[in-house]
């Protein structure tokens, strides 16, 4: 599932890091944190992977 906001996609990221050891999960906030709980690694990589060319910072704004 493609990321549909920059910040989605940065979020992915993070959350991500924290699946694979390289970030502390106490360290995640907000909406990484969620997706950490809720996501499988795969899905975070399919998610953190979306290009962000022509996407809004923000869910619900133009881009």
């Amino acid at each position: 599932m493609p990321a549909k906001s920059k910040a989605q996609q940065q979020a992915a990221g993070i959350a991500l890091a924290a699946k694979e050891g390289e970030k502390k999960v106490a360290d995640l906030k907000g909406p990484a944190k969620s997706m950490y709980e809720s996501m499988s690694k795969k899905e975070l990589r399919d998610m953190a992977a979306t290009k962000t060319k022509d996407k809004p910072k923000h869910k619900g704004e133009k881009a």
